[in-house]
């Protein structure tokens, strides 16, 4: 039997190579067609297949996000401590959580944009439902975060009156006045996350999705050490923030500062949602590309991805510039909050532009399964630049909240002029050969263990 299973291995293994070698042929013949268009057709076509994937990603990620910012407005309205509570809970434990989760779940970008790059569509269910158990572990060990969340925010020195608000938020049991806040809030969550579950398992993907399978609880090991490397990269980069809302907090007059800054951190992280987009977008087309044996489609992607995130967030710079003297009574009343973050301002629109950019380089890095790589980079750059840069700034030079800010933008600069450098050395053809070799690896386990188990 042993015998039997090792020469239908082998098969499958040859049939693989061979179906490698004719894919190579062909993908050898479109870029020769592709190279007879002009640059204008080239760049509208793949500006096409990115406007595919980043439309509805950016769609879907602003309307999630602006659940928050709409709620956060409410609650501004009620006061500045409830804003205060408001923000800690969902810029630091609802972003440590998500940091952790989307990390962890990032690891489907790579996998199953290089196995449809590779046409193994079948693949992309088992990965699916890979991932979900090792999210389904992760979030469990999550739950006492939000339990403990008062004792915890004490701890890292937050006022006792928001830590004490804020363990109530992290509940969901909140006092009245913010219930109908809160409460429309989860139910927005839930309703997009129910709705993709049922348009995934009821026919909306007939060809990656074939029911639930055993070989999901296979391999799993593999699909945990790349969620690992995924989840530190996403965790270093989005915990950056809740670092600068703790140093926020220990300042003179928390209040004011944590409500101007966590105010801009939420517009900002609402035209982060457009830049996640392209991130997906880019690490889509990227890993199609590679999947499918193209170094140079995966090279002109992301050309034409990070100039078109670029130019909207240059758009998008002017327009907060403008805008500065008016943002902050979308969300509060208070006349020194809202001067604190027309004087913080300026930042946000700095940060904006190079957040136009930096997501989506890191996107690359995802279709490219570089997340070890950008781990690295964004650890270096947030807490070995950004964070101590912020904090002499705020505490020994006393800028405060601004000094705070100047270190998280120049953290980000640091990180992006890096990760510029790092796109534009990778050797594109090494990347074919490591994501063949990846694809055409799970793709002879699992075909191999289910022809076994039958």
């Amino acid at each position: 039997m042993g015998e039997v299973d090792i020469t239908q291995k082998l098969l499958i293994k040859e049939a693989t190579e061979v179906e490698e070698e004719e894919v190579v042929v062909v993908v050898e013949e479109e870029e020769e067609e592709v190279e007879e268009l002009g640059l204008i057709n080239k760049v509208w076509n793949e500006s096409k297949k990115i406007w595919v994937v980043a439309g509805p990603a950016i769609f879907t990620r602003c309307s999630t996000f602006g659940t928050n910012v709409i709620s956060q407005a409410f609650i501004g309205h009620i006061g500045s401590t409830e804003l205060a509570a408001f923000s800690l809970v969902f810029t630091v434990l609802v972003r440590f959580a998500n940091g952790i989760l989307l990390g962890m779940a990032s690891a489907l970008e790579t996998l199953c944009g290089q196995s449809y790059g590779a046409k193994q569509y079948d693949m992309l269910g088992v990965h699916l439902q890979r991932s979900w158990i090792v999210l389904f572990v992760s979030a469990f060990f999550l739950v006492p975060i939000f339990i403990f969340t008062t004792p915890i925010l004490e701890a890292l020195g937050q006022e006792e009156n928001i830590a004490q608000e804020a363990g109530v938020i992290s509940l969901w049991t909140i006092p009245l006045g913010i219930p109908g806040a809160m409460v429309s809030t989860i139910i927005a969550f839930w309703i997009p996350n129910v709705g993709q579950l049922l348009f995934v398992i009821c026919g909306g993907c007939p060809e990656t999705w074939k029911g639930f399978s055993m070989l999901a609880f296979k391999d799993l090991w593999d699909v945990v050490k790349l969620s690992l490397s995924s989840g530190v990269m996403l965790c270093l980069e989005l915990w950056y923030n809740t670092v600068l809302i703790l140093l926020t907090g220990n300042m003179k007059n928390a209040e004011v500062s944590i409500d101007a800054l966590a105010i801009c951190l939420n517009i900002n992280g609402w035209e982060m949602m457009i830049s996640l987009g392209f991130l997906a977008a880019a690490s889509v087309r990227v890993s199609n590309e590679l999947g499918r044996g193209s170094s140079k489609g995966a090279k002109f992607s992301v050309v034409v991805i990070v100039f078109t995130s670029f130019a909207i967030g240059l758009v998008l710079f002017f327009i907060f510039l403008f805008l500065r003297e008016r943002l902050a009574y979308i969300f509060t009343d208070d006349e020194d909050v809202a001067k604190a973050v027309a004087d913080l301002s300026p930042l946000l629109a700095f940060s904006i532009l190079l957040n136009s950019v930096q997501p989506v380089l890191s996107g690359v890095a995802l279709g490219a399964g570089r997340q070890s790589t950008v781990a690295y980079v964004n650890m270096a750059c947030y807490y070995l630049i950004g964070i101590p840069v912020g904090a002499v700034l705020g505490y020994v030079v006393n800028l405060q909240v601004k000094g705070v800010w100047i270190g998280m933008l120049f953290g980000t600069f640091v990180q992006t002029i890096v990760l510029l450098v790092l796109t534009y050395r990778t050797d594109w053809d090494n990347e074919v050969t490591i994501a063949r070799n990846r694809v055409s690896k799970w793709a002879v386990n699992d075909i191999g263990e289910s022809s076994t188990d039958k």
